[in-house]
């Protein structure tokens, strides 16, 4: 597999019914859904693009996620933002087990590496903030 490739092609039985294929994007949208379902996860980051097409009203569910499909396997980075109070180590665990138990148990597929990136904590009196984020 190398990182030219678009899509993450799955291992297939001698079945004759054909291949399946599986954009990163996909995996994206899985793990972003899988993180943000973690209690102690107020919001996740995306990019300034992803927030204005956002704010035109499409939905962007793979937002805050980013994935590398590379030689050893699949690579997921995770831009978060967590509730104050919560133990950072802890909701960081518990987002990586949710994605690889996602992706496991969707794709089929395991992750390499889930690495979480906390970039920002949320106040109980704080609204959450429009997106107005550097790209990631």
């Amino acid at each position: 597999m190398s990182e030219q490739q678009h899509l993450l092609e799955m291992s297939h039985d001698e079945n004759g019914l054909g291949k399946v294929e599986i954009a990163p994007e996909v995996i994206e949208v899985i793990a972003s859904i899988a993180a943000s379902e973690v209690e102690g996860v107020t919001q996740m980051r995306g990019s300034f693009a992803a927030g204005v097409v956002e704010r035109l009203g499409k939905k962007n569910h793979g937002k805050g996620v980013k994935v590398e499909l590379a030689e050893e396997g699949i690579k997921v980075d995770v831009y978060c933002v967590m509730k104050f109070g919560v133990s950072i180590p802890v909701v960081a665990q518990k987002i990586q087990d949710n994605i690889r138990q996602a992706l496991l148990n969707m794709t089929a597929l395991d992750a390499t590496e889930v690495n979480i990136h906390v970039v920002g904590v949320q106040f109980e009196n704080q609204k959450v903030e429009p997106e107005v984020e550097q790209e990631v």
